[in-house]
């Protein structure tokens, strides 16, 4: 999810800059575009970017923790080899 999350925040800025820069690019079908637009669009774009990347940080930490104590456990040395 965060790869999503860094492949939608780049299509946001640069949906951003081309429609800041030429909004009839984007916003073919229209007769007057309008910049306001593009700046809405980006940024429920960026705004949807930044959820997917919290909550891909938020669901991808206990996972990383799990393979944390897996490999605390494998390293450990069994009792009854220890004396």
């Amino acid at each position: 999810m965060i790869i999503w999350a860094f492949n939608l925040l780049i299509l946001a800025v640069v949906i951003l800059l081309v429609g800041l820069i030429k909004p009839k690019w984007l916003l073919f079908w229209m007769e007057q575009p309008n910049r306001y637009i593009i700046i809405a669009v980006s940024s429920v774009m960026l705004m949807a970017a930044a959820i997917m990347f919290g909550e891909g940080n938020r669901q991808g930490a206990p996972l990383s923790e799990v393979v944390q104590t897996e490999k605390a456990a494998a390293t450990e040395i069994p009792s009854d080899l220890v004396k």
